[in-house]
């Protein structure tokens, strides 16, 4: 199955059509085409892929070039220097290697028989929705999955690698900012500093650059443009009721119809506030359920714009906590819950998909992912604000 699942998530990169303005519209490969061939190009041309309008005008992109760090354009130049197809089916290579690493880890993670545990939650990740879609769209999320994944298994045992992982996930500062954050919080400083600083200064050589061609204020512009940009398309809109998004403010408006003014800010700190204050409980009781990681995990995405696709950062805190869950389910029902909730937007194939449109539309097609995050979150805080009350009792 694992085998027949990775051929077929292939076939994306394999069959994807050479852009042109006429196939805008294709999805295949749309974020390996828009988030890293194109930029790419444009980079090596001495523009500037962080313009919209630069984009848009050069090359046949559909999205803008999110705030990905520069040194992205320099990792993974290797992959828009050959032509589109070859650097697709590398890259989409890549990816799948990426998420049999991710496979590795949790099965490490979860303390499970190594070859067999990784078969498995490689053919189950190669299956799921949340697995295809990397490799169907050319996500750049394992690499951050790794990275996230890295920096919480090897925070105290090897902390020079934990901060190299997490410089990885720093790609996307949405994911680097709060899991370094987290890291603070839960005692790793030192990896969250170090991981911070390798981020910074190899984006910084990406950096120059395009400072110097635009100078400091003339590049301030472009970032006030792309984020003006972003914050108007359907997909990226807080207050869109077709967004995808997961995090708490915009699930609550998708749910509700309506957002009080900042409540973007005032959920991030909100979330924030409450997970550090419990990853930090239950490292400090001792806690042996994996509790710690998957909620640092779930906060991540649930903190700030995240798609559905990003809880793939919690495949090997959420195999470890399932396997915890199985083995003393009779006691951790709630961490099974939690668990069930983050299982949803891997399940959510085609065919369920379409299921849910028939029966509750669009709005709630887009918007039971994000639910169900949530939802983990929510249980989370209760099972850790439970667990440890409980044993600070004892």
């Amino acid at each position: 199955m694992g085998v027949a699942g990775a051929w077929r998530a292939l076939q994306p990169a394999m069959g994807v059509p050479l852009p042109d303005a006429g196939n805008l519209a294709e999805e295949r490969m749309q974020d390996f085409r828009d988030a890293l061939y194109f930029p790419v190009r444009e980079f090596l041309a001495g523009g500037n892929p962080y313009d919209p309008a630069v984009m848009f005008a050069h090359w046949p992109v559909r999205q803008n070039f999110n705030l990905y760090q520069p040194y992205h354009l320099l990792l993974h130049m290797p992959f828009a220097l050959p032509g589109y197809r070859v650097g697709a089916v590398a890259y989409a290579g890549v990816l799948l290697g990426l998420l049999v690493l991710l496979s590795v880890m949790a099965a490490g993670r979860a303390r499970v028989p190594w070859v067999i545990g990784t078969v498995v939650v490689a053919a189950l990740l190669v299956t799921s929705q949340v697995g295809k879609a990397q490799l169907y769209v050319g996500q750049v999320n394992p690499l951050l999955a790794v990275g996230a994944a890295g920096a919480l298994l090897a925070r105290t045992t090897h902390p020079r690698w934990a901060a190299l992982a997490l410089a990885l996930a720093w790609l996307k500062p949405q994911f680097g900012l709060p899991l370094a954050i987290l890291l603070c919080a839960r005692g790793s400083w030192r990896v969250a500093a170090g991981g911070t600083g390798i981020a910074a200064a190899a984006s910084a050589v990406a950096l120059v650059p395009l400072v110097l061609r635009d100078g400091v204020v003339g590049f301030a512009q472009v970032i006030g443009r792309n984020l003006e940009h972003a914050s108007q398309t359907t997909y990226g809109a807080v207050d869109s009721l077709t967004s995808q998004r997961v995090d708490v403010a915009a699930v609550f408006f998708r749910v509700v119809g309506w957002l009080p003014p900042g409540s973007e800010v005032v959920a991030l700190l909100a979330v924030m506030v409450v997970s550090v204050v419990l990853v930090r409980r239950l490292d400090r009781s001792g806690d042996d359920t994996g509790a710690a990681d998957l909620l640092t995990c779930v906060a991540v995405v649930v903190a700030v714009v995240h798609q559905p696709g990003d809880v793939i950062i919690a495949v090997p805190a959420l195999v470890a906590a399932a396997v915890v869950w199985w083995r003393r389910r009779h006691e951790l029902r709630w961490l099974g819950v939690a668990v069930v909730a983050l299982l949803v937007p891997f399940a959510h194939l085609y065919f369920v998909d379409t299921v849910i449109r028939e029966l509750g539309g669009v709005r709630a097609s887009v918007t039971v992912d994000g639910i169900a995050v949530v939802v983990a979150w929510v249980v989370l805080v209760g099972f850790a604000w439970a667990r440890t009350r409980e044993r600070t009792c004892a």
